[in-house]
């Protein structure tokens, strides 16, 4: 009989046992090592796979996942399998060892008659009702998974918007690298036809040192640009989990490359503020918060009713052998009811603050979805003032090559001063350091109006 019912129960709790864990498969990353260029998705890649900030909210993802198998594990019956084997010496009395009970008692007698006592018990209980305590709890457990899901998401979004930071500060410094290379070319061109001038008497040596000294400010601003370019890549390697120094020399930045007509295309604030309600993680975050708390609000409701509980149980003992047979079992089928009357108001409490947390999170909810609106908000005139800015920009320095131009050929044909070919070449310098600023600007304010809405553009 024993075995029967052991069999029963095995047979009731196999599949709470047969369950298997998901194992996600780690993001694929590319070795930077192999990548001829680095352009910004490659980057994020990377960053997705190596970052250790994304590993811990990975690894919070994993513990609320396990957390929902905790509160479906209180579903299935409950099995117990206990044994035991005891050595006895017994007093010399009238002993029946089938009922193990001693019939005549007496302190003076001897020990003797030792016999070893096996038994074995086999216990099932399941909880059948608990005011949906458990249903509740599950739906939390659930909507806390959600919770730290988004979270994640928006760990991911964030570690996004700082790569895309350091890889376009990167690019400005690089711009800036060839700006004063361009500079240095330009008055080292000129400095060597003063010389020539000034070899066969038709010059000045101070034209020669005018040129020779903006030949030397300009390699001043090439290695502070050169400077700038390598905190800026250490600054990405360490975004991207890099720790190799050989990052900053051997990797090639994608070059910043002219607008499109999408780029200088205004955006539509109506079109990203619906974007972002739909798919903003803290969005998602604070209303599977609020989602939580209901859930927590129905668990407190669960203390107000009564529990159901099943238990069934086989116990065999035997003296001196652990053959059981049928006559050793002791078998008990019982069912439970537990109402609390009274619990010095602690339910009605728990009750109400849980209905308090669920009233925090929803205000929560409403200034998160605020909060995301304003930043939708700032970001589409960032965007805007951006477009502005390289569209003034572009114009002003198609204007200031030509003036420059014009002056170097006035100067060479001896109509214009060194002053005034001076300033017409720092013009253009100071104005093509402000277009590849402004170039820059609007891909990082594109960049953040995209996070601000939670959307990957093709």
């Amino acid at each position: 009989m024993l075995r029967y019912v052991i069999s029963i129960l095995l047979v009731l709790a196999c599949p709470a046992w047969a369950a298997q864990k998901n194992i996600e498969k780690a993001p694929q990353c590319p070795n930077w090592q192999n990548v001829e260029v680095l352009d910004l998705e490659t980057a994020k890649k990377i960053a997705l796979a190596q970052n250790p900030t994304l590993d811990a909210a990975a690894e919070r993802v994993s513990q609320a996942r396990e957390r929902v198998r905790q509160a479906t594990a209180t579903y299935w019956p409950w099995l117990d399998l206990t044994g035991s084997v005891a050595h006895v010496d017994m007093a010399e009395n009238e002993y029946d060892a089938n009922l193990a009970q001693v019939r005549v008692f007496n302190p003076n007698a001897t020990l003797a008659n030792p016999e070893d006592y096996n038994s074995t018990k086999a216990s099932l209980s399941w909880l059948l009702f608990d005011g949906f305590n458990r249903e509740f709890s599950r739906k939390a457990a659930k909507h806390g998974r959600e919770v730290f899901t988004q979270s994640e998401s928006d760990t991911r979004r964030k570690i996004f918007s700082a790569v895309a930071g350091a890889f376009h500060n990167a690019q400005s410094a690089r711009e800036d690298i060839s700006i004063a290379q361009a500079d240095g070319d330009f008055n080292r061109r000129l400095m060597e036809e003063a010389k020539v001038r000034y070899d066969v008497g038709a010059g000045s040596l101070s034209d020669v040192l005018n040129f020779e000294i903006a030949v030397r400010g300009a390699a001043t601003q090439l290695i502070n640009s050169k400077m700038n370019y390598e905190v800026a890549m250490l600054g990405l390697a360490a975004l991207l989990g890099i720790e190799d120094r050989d990052f900053v020399d051997n990797v090639c930045l994608a070059r910043l490359e002219k607008e499109t007509p999408k780029d200088l295309t205004p955006p539509d604030p109506s079109e990203f503020a619906e974007m972002a309600k739909k798919n903003r993680p803290d969005i998602l975050q604070a209303e599977a918060v609020v989602a939580q708390a209901k859930s927590a609000v129905g668990a407190a409701k669960g203390k107000f009713y009564p529990t159901i509980r099943l238990s069934a149980s086989a116990e065999a003992s035997r003296a001196n052998d652990a053959g059981f047979e049928n006559e050793d079992v002791e078998q008990t089928i019982a069912a439970s009811l537990n109402y609390n009357l009274f619990s010095g108001g602690l339910h009605r409490a728990q009750l109400a603050e849980a209905r308090a947390a669920e009233r925090e999170a929803k205000a929560t909810l409403a200034q998160t979805a605020l909060t995301v609106t304003k930043e939708v908000n700032e970001a589409v005139v960032a965007v805007k003032f951006a477009q502005e800015q390289v569209t003034l920009q572009d114009e002003t320095a198609g204007l200031v090559q030509r003036n420059r131009d014009l002056v170097q050929k006035e100067y060479q044909a001896g109509q214009a001063s060194l002053v005034r070919l001076n300033e017409a070449q720092r013009d253009l310098i100071q104005v093509r350091s402000n277009l590849s600023r402004a170039r820059v600007y609007l891909r990082q304010a594109w960049h953040d109006l995209y996070m601000s809405a939670a959307y990957q553009p093709e």
